[in-house]
């Protein structure tokens, strides 16, 4: 069994080892082998609108009205969110459920820690 890394770009399993590079052999890129230990990723972080770290489960209030896409209603400032769950996206981060206005998913910015 091989312990090299898959290819960054296809994903292939069939990696080897040439001198100090990786090469995949189905689509023919090449990669540093240093580079690969170098870019492990950094655990994400989740912080709200005052930078506080954000964890699920957490309860958060909103610091801003929040127009409703779709629909007339709106959320108020101020409304607490119980039991969060942060999602690992480019868009939104929380997922919760909102009292009275069902589940939806937030943005970081627009709330803090309660």
């Amino acid at each position: 069994m091989s312990t090299l890394p898959p290819c960054p770009q296809c994903a292939s399993t069939y990696t080897y080892e040439d001198g100090t590079q990786l090469v995949c052999p189905e689509c023919g890129h090449e990669w540093s082998a240093a580079a690969e230990a170098e870019a492990a990723p950094a655990a994400r972080v989740w912080k709200d609108a005052h930078g506080n770290v954000l964890q699920d489960g957490d309860t958060v209030t909103l610091i801003k009205d929040l127009k409703i896409k779709g629909s007339s209603s709106v959320i108020k400032v101020g409304t607490k969110v119980k039991n969060i769950r942060l999602l690992d996206s480019d868009d939104h981060d929380i997922d919760c459920k909102i009292d009275g206005f069902g589940p939806m998913q937030l943005k970081s910015e627009f709330i803090k820690k309660a």
